[in-house]
């Protein structure tokens, strides 16, 4: 028996004592402040604790280790120490998807124990271990620099209580998700709960003649191990083509190692992974097709339709080769961009039960959970109104909780079992499979005139999505309909085409596809001013996407461009620099292309001091529900004593669509203003108490989008936002300082538009300087979190974040969406400030480092 001190109070512990003091405080004693990131690889930090005044992760400490000392997570802090840690990260903007914040404030309570004024040096070397995808670490330590403030000369820390618009209300759940008490999937405890886990392919490309469960059948603990045999309505599913199975049946061919074979259900979760080791898949394994530049050719068909998934053209004004013909500067260039993995802290999973009705509850990270609802109904042949999906908190997500992954395995165990079900994937199993950014190679051809104008382009796209669709057409198209970045061209031949191959799925990833067409097509710009001997700045001003001028597709913009006025704010400061590198972006707000996108939103009163907003919307970090909260707030002129609670389910009654494109703020949030005007009408003559009961809904729709083949005026999407990046060096040739400039319409919340920023500035970053799928041959070569290259605390230069507003007609209070765009030019602007150091171009990402000063001196 071992003897430990937990959270004050004396524990023994009879069990394995070998088992990990994560799994022991998280599933014996419900401590769920300590998350799992990585499985057990002490990559992440998310499960920080304290043991004997020192941090520790508890992923990779055995029990044996506790023996005798005493170990604090964040349910054991002093009140007022949790309170002003929580307190603090909330005021700083510190706290966006959550889930790696419980371990960074456990950091924090030791490093301020131990140094009560510390530098900000010393603060990011205390964080060393610990990361975080969301907030790019600015604003974690502003947080604990706060917090170090208010402890030693005992402050109470306030927080912004004006809730309309332009004001930087607390996030909305904010204090609990940094104090390890708002929930995740993951942290959900009910009666009967049972656990699942998945057999993968061990082979991209291999017919699997035999699969054998019958050793896992028998082993005590398990409850069934489910095949494709046991799937009662459509195996395939898909968010945009359905031709992913849900299981591979016994004889069929594999597509990736994301194809699942089976799921065991067990009674814990340990019992369920030990069940998949035990079952025998015989393989004929046959040759993969992993290289897009042979998917047009090959004799491999990964599908029966062909390799070729989606071809995007767009071909305007005169033919390119003549206008090049008479330009007066040409460049060209070859680009390759990798895979890349979307690392969310959380890894993916979902918990299911029978309603009791025949039908089930699903519990989701999912950034849509009405696709998650069709395709659920679609393999249990239900109804969809006999399924509701309930948003959970997601711990991340950047494009990459579109698809399903775990939600329908969790759904189909939970109905033929009637016991709830939570499916979780593992670190590894994560790896593997769910979409990443997609590898593309583009190739690029680019002119101007002798005063420095824009006459062509020439760009041919290919985006490898992997063996399944997944967004893949969607993206690969949006790389092409954004080629020319945002600059005004009068001639462009785009071909963006995606391929079908045996590597793992590529789908949305923050950007959607035009973070590659940047990188390409800004380092041309580049090559054209050094060709041409014209100012970087200016020409790119002179070319700047303006009202009056048009985008890659044809669209001619009407108003509320920002660019240039975003190259304004950054001009003195990129003039001042000796090696700085400059990149402009456009992304659009919106699928647009002749889709029609719907939002509702739903408001119940409550009580006089509460209303309940429901919408069909994903908060996984972002911050919409708090959007909505302060739109509802604005337009009703509702103050902070009014308790508004946010909810997202299929079966609240109002509609969303998937979380993506950087639309949910301006759809919701036009969805929440109608809706609150109907308040509003009724608060004339009635108090909130008055109301109590009454239900008011609204929905907002756009209809007005073309396809950029359209006869007559093109309108690609409803809304664009804009951004201007400027890298600077240190003489050593190392990165000093990103200037971020962004047209965002009109800013909601200061301090979590800041944050969105910062957090696209250190992806982009990381994009491009470090991060690498490890792949090779449609295998991984390492499934550990810590080879993917993901930027830390240290990693992070100086940004500067610059907010310039043009409001857009379209979005509420005339807002644009900052999701995606703060990571697209990041890596153009870097990699033309390495050519300013040292002469040489990059083509491919992660780019090497600059060559040593003296070297291009010799």
């Amino acid at each position: 028996m071992l003897v430990f001190t937990l959270n004050g109070r004396e524990t023994s512990f009879t069990g394995d004592e070998k088992m990990s003091l994560l799994h022991y405080l998280r599933n014996e004693k419900g401590l769920v402040s300590v998350k799992d990131g990585c499985s057990g690889q002490a990559a992440c930090g998310a499960c920080m604790v304290e043991l004997e005044r020192k941090p520790a992760l508890a992923c990779v400490t055995p029990m044996k280790k506790v023996e005798g000392k005493t170990v604090i997570t964040i349910e054991g802090f002093p009140e007022k120490v949790r309170r002003i840690l929580g307190r603090a990260f909330v005021a700083k903007g510190a706290v966006q998807c959550g889930f790696c914040t419980p371990g960074i404030i456990s950091r924090t309570k030791i490093l301020l124990e131990n140094n009560p004024d510390p530098s900000r040096e010393d603060v990011i070397k205390a964080l060393r271990v610990n990361i975080c995808r969301c907030t790019g670490y600015v604003k974690i330590i502003d947080g604990i620099l706060l917090a170090a403030r208010a402890l030693r000369e005992n402050l109470d820390i306030d927080w912004e209580k004006r809730t309309g618009i332009g004001y930087s209300y607390p996030k909305v759940e904010a204090y609990e998700k940094a104090l390890g008490t708002g929930p995740y999937v993951a942290d959900m405890k009910i009666e009967g709960l049972c656990y699942g886990a998945l057999k993968f392919s061990e082979h991209p490309r291999a017919v699997a003649q035999r699969i054998d469960v019958s050793a896992a059948e028998k082993m005590e603990g398990v409850l069934r191990v489910f095949t494709a045999a046991d799937i009662p309505g459509e195996r395939y599913q898909g968010l945009s083509v359905k031709d992913w199975p849900m299981m591979v049946l016994e004889g069929e061919t594999t597509r990736c190692i994301a194809d699942v074979f089976a799921c065991v259900v067990a009674e814990t979760e340990k019992i369920a992974r030990l069940a998949v080791e035990e079952i025998l898949v015989e393989y004929e394994v046959l040759q993969p097709l992993t290289e897009i530049t042979e998917a047009e050719a090959s004799p491999v068909l990964i599908h029966e339709s062909g390799n070729l998934l989606k071809e995007t053209v767009i071909c305007r004004g005169e033919a390119v080769q003549d206008v090049f013909s008479r330009s007066a500067h040409q460049v060209e260039g070859e680009f390759e961009t990798p895979f890349v993995e979307h690392a969310f802290l959380e890894p993916e999973a979902s918990v299911a039960q029978a309603d009791g009705k025949g039908g089930l509850i699903v519990y989701s990270q999912s950034q849509a959970i009405f696709k998650d609802r069709a395709q659920i109904s679609s393999v249990l042949n239900l109804e969809e109104e006999q399924v509701d999906v309930i948003l959970m908190s997601a711990g991340g997500a950047f494009g990459g909780k579109e698809d399903l992954t775990v939600q329908h395995h969790a759904a189909l165990a939970a109905m033929v079992l009637q016991r709830p079900v939570m499916v979780r994937l593992s670190r590894p199993d994560s790896l593997r499979m769910h979409p990443k950014r997609h590898r593309m190679k583009l190739s690029y051809k680019l002119a101007c005139d002798e005063n420095g104008m824009l006459t062509a382009l020439r760009a041919r796209i290919l985006g490898d999505t992997g063996g399944y669709a997944s967004m893949g057409g969607a993206v690969v198209a949006r790389t092409g309909t954004h080629a020319a970045s945002a600059y005004h061209i009068p001639n462009v031949d785009v071909v963006a085409s995606a391929y079908y191959t045996n590597n793992p799925p590529a789908g949305a990833f923050r950007g959607f596809g035009v973070n590659q067409s940047n990188f390409a097509m800004d380092s041309m710009v580049d090559e054209l001013c050094l060709k041409g001997g014209f100012d970087r700045w200016q020409f790119r001003y002179d070319n700047a996407l303006d009202a009056g001028r048009m985008t890659t597709t044809g669209h001619i913009l009407k108003d509320s461009v920002g660019l240039r006025q975003c190259l304004e704010e950054v001009k003195d400061a990129f003039n001042g620099a000796e090696y700085a590198g400059i990149a402009c972006a456009i992304k659009n707000c919106g699928i647009g292309n002749g889709i029609e996108e719907i939002s509702d939103t739903r408001l119940k009163i409550i009580s006089s001091t509460r209303i309940e907003l429901y919408h069909g919307w994903s908060e996984m970090g972002q911050g919409i529900n708090t959007v909505a909260r302060q739109v509802l707030a604005e337009v009703c002129g509702l103050d902070d004593s009014i308790a508004i609670d946010v909810k997202s389910s299929t079966g609240g009654g109002a509609m969303g669509g998937a979380t993506t494109a950087s639309r949910g703020t301006a759809l919701l949030g036009n969805s929440t203003i109608m809706v609150a005007e109907k308040l509003k009408a009724d608060l004339q003559d009635n108090s909130l108490a008055d109301l109590v009961g009454e239900e008011y809904f609204a929905r907002y729709f756009v209809d007005w989008t073309t396809s950029h083949d359209v006869d007559g005026e093109i309108i690609s999407h409803f809304s664009y936002s804009y951004a201007v990046h400027m890298a600077i060096l240190d003489e050593s040739g190392k990165l000093q300082s990103i200037h971020a400039a962004h047209d965002v319409g009109r800013i909601i919340n200061p301090i979590l538009f800041e944050g969105q920023v910062e957090g696209g500035v250190v992806m982009g970053m990381g994009y491009a300087l470090t991060e690498n799928y490890p792949l090779k041959e449609g295998k991984l070569t390492s499934n550990r979190m810590s080879k993917l290259g993901l930027p830390k605390a240290k990693d992070v230069p100086e940004i500067k974040v610059i907010g310039v507003e043009y409001p857009d007609e379209a979005g509420p209070f005339g807002a644009k969406g900052v999701g995606e765009i703060g990571s697209i030019p990041t890596a153009a602007a870097i990699a033309n400030s390495y050519y300013r150091f040292d002469g040489i171009r990059r083509y491919s990402l992660p780019l090497s480092s600059p060559e040593k000063k003296e070297h291009k001196e010799e």
